[in-house]
């Protein structure tokens, strides 16, 4: 009996064994089935995030690099600095603004590099000195985008970009435009003589000139003047100094009432001509009354040609955002409507020294007409000042320095 008793204890022991050893196995067989899988959901995640649109808040950050100065220029430098700043801080974006430092194209190049390699893919440039930088860059980094300010086609290819990447948008304006305004609305305020005093003779400037002459020209013929006067010349630079300062003195003394400064910080020589004798200014590519009137003088700015900078930042950052940014080409910017609030050149209508001679409602009307056609203004800068005008006198005085 006791032998059987044992039989029969041995054989549960050994069904028991095998029944462990089953679940071991079992269990040892599923532990890889749930780790092949992990890894399997782990490949999919970098997928979604690739495919997830770049416009993502998150996914967008912006510099921009500054030119021929700093973001207190009071001109391109320092409008584009604060329109990217206020946009980026109102859409939760990462913003940072970095300085060459020296006017190169080296320099250029490496702060575009530098703010790539810290994670910026947008980068916004004022004016038509980065063509170069341009050219070496956006072929180069195509999942950066590229916002240009004032960089021409013609900028672009001589810098040796023969094709326009589709990271890039650039935007150039019809400053014609604006400077016929000025010009026209200084002859109308009852200004006969005249100044112009550009930085450096460049596309951009010098049509801003060609503007002011055929809009105080356009004036003067309504009016019946034939004794309105335009000294035209160009500082050579974009910043004014004590031989500038000193050919304004003697334009100011001479007569000129109004020197239309248009070249970055070059207002600085006319404004301080002009406040020794009582003169009058008019400003450029943005509404310059308060920094002007501030350092020199109550009531010396009697209006500005401004174009865009600000509003083309804000919604060529917010087609960044939203999906819908168009690369590959440079958009000529002018009149959209008779609303001159809503153009890209215009005069601003809160600061501009209106009159019974030339009110709110003429500068409307003025607009109107250039929108409709019924004034044409001419971009042809290869002719000179002179050529485009028919009764004002303009003495060409080609470069101060």
């Amino acid at each position: 009996m006791k032998k059987i008793l044992a039989l029969l204890l041995a054989l549960c022991m050994i069904f028991a064994l095998a029944a462990c050893g089953e679940t071991q196995t079992e269990e040892k067989t599923e532990e890889p089935e749930t780790e092949t899988t992990e890894p399997e959901t782990e490949t999919t995640e970098p997928e979604t995030e690739t495919t997830e649109p770049e416009t993502e808040e998150s996914d967008v950050r912006v510099a921009m690099i500054t030119d021929y100065g700093d973001i207190t220029d009071q001109s391109f430098n320092q409008t584009t600095y604060e329109a990217c700043k206020e946009y980026c801080e109102a859409n939760g974006l990462e913003f940072k603004y970095y300085k060459p430092g020296s006017d190169s194209d080296d320099d250029r190049i490496t702060m575009i590099e530098n703010a790539i390699e810290e994670g910026f893919n947008v980068i916004v440039m004022p004016g038509y000195a980065f063509a170069p930088a341009i050219a070496a860059t956006a072929p180069e980094y195509e999942d950066v985008l590229f916002i240009a300010l004032d960089v021409s086609e013609y900028d672009l290819t001589s810098a040796g970009l023969e094709t326009l990447p589709e990271n890039l948008y650039s935007a150039v304006y019809q400053e014609e435009l604006c400077g016929y305004m000025a010009g026209y609305a200084a002859v109308k305020l009852g200004y006969k003589n005249l100044g112009f005093l550009g930085g450096m003779a460049v596309p951009a400037v010098i049509r801003y000139g060609y503007g002011f002459v055929q809009g105080a020209d356009a004036a003067a013929a309504e009016l019946g003047l034939t004794d309105v006067t335009i000294n035209y010349a160009y500082g050579n630079q974009f910043y004014g100094d004590a031989d500038i300062t000193a050919a304004m003195d003697t334009w100011y003394a001479g007569g000129t009432e109004i020197v239309f400064a248009c070249g970055g910080g070059i207002f600085t020589s006319a404004a301080e001509a002009a406040a020794k004798v009582d003169g009058k200014v008019i400003g450029v590519d943005v509404d310059q009354a308060a920094t002007i009137d501030g350092l020199y003088g109550e009531g010396m700015t009697v209006t500005s040609a401004m174009k865009g900078l600000a509003p083309t930042v804000k919604t060529m950052l917010a087609a960044v955002q939203n999906g819908t940014f168009k690369g590959g080409v440079v958009e000529n910017l002018g009149l959209v409507g008779t609303d001159p609030e809503a153009n890209y050149v215009q005069l601003p209508s809160a600061t501009t020294q209106f009159s019974d001679t030339f009110t709110l409602e003429d500068y409307q009307a003025l607009v109107a007409a250039m929108f409709n056609g019924e004034i044409t203004v001419s971009n042809d800068i290869t002719v000179s000042a002179a050529d485009l005008a028919t009764v004002v006198t303009v003495n060409d005085l080609g470069n101060l320095k």
